[in-house]
């Protein structure tokens, strides 16, 4: 952090519900975009889970190394602050629209393709503030000696923002399927055994407890 980065507070993050095998990734604090005027930084907070990653690549001895399901949360802070008459949910459109756009972009480089947006859905946090998410999908190209089911896994990500005390992004991304059919991983313990809807019930449960204290 330079002297002129402005000090924006950490989100709170329920590190407790992220489960065993979930590492934080990255923490950083930077100049996203501008809006009403003013420039918009965010402290982000960035988890992913190791676990599944290391299963994966043990499973494909290591021809597949690839980030699969991960959770960040931003908190924002305007510099200089808004102009009198501009409040926070005027310049939450645009907030939500560089979100998405931001949130396609990552999982571009996350090495997800055919990256679309989906349906929207509304989830309220723990500070009663509803919330319209946006899914984007994709799919994780595999190499030809990686699974013999499948030459990609879909991808099922969110991303949405809301303003209580500050205003929040959050968003994520899991596999819509489970890696141990792909992979032919037979344990039903195995960490590669999540399903779709295991690890969507599990992001919206991140979700709803930022900025819970």
């Amino acid at each position: 952090m330079t002297d002129d980065t402005p000090d924006v507070p950490a989100p709170t993050v329920r590190t407790d519900r992220l489960g065993d095998g979930w590492e934080r990734v990255e923490a950083s604090v930077e100049r996203l975009f501008d809006a009403g005027g003013a420039d918009v930084w965010g402290h982000t907070l960035v988890f992913e889970d190791r676990a599944l990653r290391e299963a994966v690549r043990d499973a494909t001895d290591g021809a597949v190394d690839q980030s699969w399901r991960f959770f960040f949360a931003t908190r924002l802070r305007f510099r200089p602050p808004l102009a009198p008459g501009v409040g926070t949910a005027m310049v939450l459109p645009t907030v939500k629209s560089e979100g998405v756009r931001s949130f396609v972009a990552d999982l571009r480089d996350r090495g997800i393709a055919d990256v679309e947006r989906g349906r929207r859905e509304r989830v309220r946090t723990a500070s009663g503030q509803r919330v319209r998410m946006r899914q984007v999908t994709g799919r994780v190209p595999l190499p030809e000696t990686a699974a013999d089911s499948a030459d990609a896994v879909p991808i099922e990500g969110w991303v949405g923002a809301w303003t209580d005390d500050a205003i929040h992004l959050a968003g994520g991304a899991y596999p819509a399927t489970r890696l141990d059919a792909v992979f032919g991983v037979e344990a039903d313990d195995s960490v590669l055994a999540g399903s779709r809807e295991r690890y969507r019930s599990a992001f919206f449960d991140l979700v709803r407890a930022v900025g819970e204290e």
